[in-house]
């Protein structure tokens, strides 16, 4: 049985379907089996990130409807064998109820060693699909004041649903920036405001940003794509120095 992820954020912008699409990535260069479902109805990006936008046919809401086996609606990702994505809808009406869900993961984590759910922004309706079927929840956060606000309502909600393990991560760190800011004194100060136990730091990256807008998955040697395969070595139970 695999392990399931909720990835989500208390607003949009964090990084999260990055995140999302970085670590999928570095799980497999772990030697995993991973499926990304993305959740965002409306706002699917995922795909377009992984580079596999062009052959979808089939959704999620396909496979709800009895369109579709579930496996016509998942894809492979040409480029990095064994990670796979089963797409959000179109259309926000097409939304996956809780319950669904829950009935869906349930079928697909027999075959995956690891499955991670690209949440909606927000704690709304999207939500809580996305997290009715978790075992554990990622909250993606940038070092300000107006992202920790949100992840702190995204926490509180996640312990209401019953989420046992709750980690954060803090994307797009530039600590020049940080302390020019000069909100927080340090990043103690930020995991406090976030409410939830650190899980990594990704840094502020440019060459992953550019690779996700041309649909490239996050590889090479930046400065990201070193800090998701140390976030993967923890998903994977491997003890890895946190570190800026």
């Amino acid at each position: 049985m695999g392990r399931v992820a909720v990835i989500t954020s208390g607003k949009g912008g964090t990084g999260k379907s990055t995140l999302a699409a970085g670590l999928g990535v570095a799980l497999v260069r772990r030697g995993n089996r991973v499926l990304i479902i993305d959740c965002d109805a409306g706002m699917r990006g995922v795909d377009l990130m992984l580079g596999v936008s062009g052959k979808l046919v089939f959704d999620i809401a396909d496979v709800v409807r009895g369109n579709c086996p579930p496996e016509n609606a998942i894809y492979p990702c040409g480029t990095v064998p064994e990670l796979y994505i089963l797409p959000a809808p179109q259309n926000i009406r097409d939304e996956i109820s809780p319950h669904i869900m829950r009935q869906l993961v349930r079928v697909l984590e027999k075959y995956y060693d690891h499955i991670l759910i690209d949440c909606p922004a927000g704690i709304g309706t999207g939500f809580e699909s996305a997290a009715a079927a978790a075992g554990y929840a990622v909250i993606v956060a940038n070092a300000e004041p107006l992202s920790l606000r949100g992840c702190d309502k995204v926490r509180q909600r996640l312990v209401r649903l019953g989420i046992p393990e709750i980690r954060l991560v803090i994307n797009r760190f530039n600590e020049k920036k940080f302390r020019k800011m000069n909100v927080f004194p340090d990043l103690d100060s930020v995991i406090d405001k976030a409410g939830a136990r650190l899980l990594g730091i990704v840094p502020e990256d440019g060459a992953a940003a550019a690779q996700a807008q041309k649909g490239q998955p996050p590889e090479g040697r930046s400065k990201a794509v070193y800090a998701f395969d140390r976030i993967a070595a923890r998903l994977d139970g491997v003890e890895v120095q946190l570190e800026i």
